[in-house]
């Protein structure tokens, strides 16, 4: 389902809340994610929020008050980077939960099964962010292959006077270019990439039939046939270190890696190393494995461009996500079938 149409639907759903709403008391909700003012009003216009890191208590002790209220809370907002793991400790502090709705697309921090298996539903943001990490991953791409981040720290340090000539980036049009998780994200970066001349590759849990790019089973082989590799695939058990030493090797000196997964997509460490020695010639990175530490190797390498984990971040898709959250929701409260479930 596209946003426009889910925030259609979102409004639909919205007016049955309220409704419902005006013949009762607002129902209780757990809020663990830091957010700006016009989503908390929109929030609390609708719900009696419980804000966690507004409410300056440690985590057991909230959730053991809100689970002791008389009318507790049947749903949970969280964020990817609020640190707190919704798991079956976190679950079973508050029984009443019904629903979990995350305002990122990963869900890694939320136990899925355990969610299944006691009928709690998951929404995640869906397609609301694909098109600035879209974005952010070429930006990132131009940056390494152009040097546009590092040729701006030459002028800015006064060396254009004194050495001249800059080295020599390299043009973006006709690079082999394999993409890592070819979902909502991964399928935005590749039209995006085309339009620059580049030829795309990818690797999938399994092929994708709307799409003609050629898909590789193996990371590793993808990884041999490309000039650059995007990680843009979700973080599991099965893709966590799915670009190890073996992969880097085969992406080969000349190669650039790109990553606005999530950090643990990539073996932190063997990347470092191949930076380091040489075998791989640059990178682009908006996620860290042990966020927001990032290797201090990498602070020094002019070959790197860094960004702190941004790449959702604007000011329209705030607004959207608010939005796209608050239908989700105002879907569960109603009955209503979610906007985007995380569960099958």
């Amino acid at each position: 389902m596209s946003a426009a149409m889910s925030l259609n639907i979102a409004k639909e759903v919205s007016a049955v809340v309220s409704s419902a709403m005006a013949s009762g008391g607002s129902p209780a909700l757990l809020l663990i994610r830091r957010v700006d003012a016009p989503f908390a009003a929109a929030l609390r216009q609708r719900f009696r929020v419980l804000d966690f890191f507004a409410s300056g208590e440690r985590l057991p002790a909230f959730l053991a008050a809100a689970a002791a209220a008389p009318d507790p809370p049947r749903a949970l907002v969280i964020g990817g980077v609020a640190g707190v793991p919704v798991d079956t400790a976190f679950l079973d502090a508050v029984p009443s939960l019904g629903c979990v709705v995350s305002t990122a697309a990963g869900v890694d921090y939320i136990d899925l099964h355990e969610c299944e298996r006691r009928g709690v539903v998951v929404a995640n943001s869906g397609s609301v962010y694909s098109a600035d990490v879209a974005d952010h991953a070429v930006g990132l791409l131009i940056d390494v292959l152009r040097r546009v981040s590092a040729a701006e720290r030459f002028v800015r340090r006064g060396l254009w006077p004194v050495q001249g000539g800059y080295p020599l980036g390299s043009k973006l049009g006709g690079k082999r270019v394999g993409i890592i998780g070819l979902g909502n994200i991964g399928s935005f970066i590749a039209k995006r990439l085309e339009a620059f001349g580049c030829v795309i590759s990818y690797n999938s849990r399994k092929p994708k039939d709307s799409f003609s790019y050629k898909y590789y089973p193996s990371v590793h082989d993808l990884a041999a046939e490309s000039d650059v590799l995007v990680v843009a695939c979700a973080l599991n058990k099965e893709t966590r270190h799915i670009v190890n030493k073996d992969v880097l090797e085969a992406l080969g000196k000349d190669g650039i890696i790109i990553n606005i997964g999530r950090g643990a997509n990539i073996d932190e460490a063997e990347l470092v190393k191949a930076l380091k020695e040489g075998r791989i010639a640059g990178a682009g990175l908006d996620v860290f494995e042990n966020e927001p530490k990032v290797p201090a190797e990498l602070l020094t390498m002019e070959n790197v461009v860094l960004t702190p984990h941004i790449a959702v971040l604007t000011s329209e898709s705030r607004s959207d996500v608010r939005d796209h959250t608050i239908g989700n929701l105002d879907a569960f409260f109603s009955g209503k079938p979610l906007l985007t479930p995380a569960l099958p």
